[in-house]
């Protein structure tokens, strides 16, 4: 269910420059089996999905992607980083290039997570206001 509220953040925030990134993994009791594009059919005909889905990926471990990797280090809003617990647990990017990490049991639309996502907007926007100007 996660998935088709992850589709409605980027239905509103996707026109002013916002994306979700999904990036399956099947480390976890067997989550997301299949290939890539089963996957991809799968959240698009079941959530709705149209938010883009990377190749599976490996997010905890010495063969993980380098991206997960760096995402790793990041703490959460209870000041711990390390393995990645669970799917869904997701990680907020802002044109700042900070990062903000949700454990998997924060939903989607949680309070927090949009608060960040507004807050990366208005930078973003802030930004381009600045570079207009000058």
């Amino acid at each position: 269910p996660q998935y088709a509220t992850l589709e409605e953040l980027q239905r509103t925030y996707g026109p002013r420059g916002f994306t979700v990134l999904g990036f399956p993994c099947n480390s976890f009791a067997g989550q997301e089996p299949g290939s890539a594009e089963k996957i991809t059919e799968f959240c698009s005909t079941t959530y709705g999905v149209t938010f883009p889905l990377m190749e599976k990926t490996k997010v905890n471990g010495r063969d993980s992607h380098p991206l997960y990797t760096e995402l790793r280090k990041v703490p959460d809003a209870s000041g711990h980083a390390g393995r990645v617990k669970w799917n869904f647990e997701k990680f907020v990017i802002l044109p700042d290039d900070s990062v903000h990490r949700f454990r998997p049991q924060t939903q989607p639309d949680d309070a927090a997570i949009v608060a960040v996502i507004e807050r990366g907007l208005a930078q973003r926007d802030s930004a381009a206001a600045s570079a207009t100007s000058a």
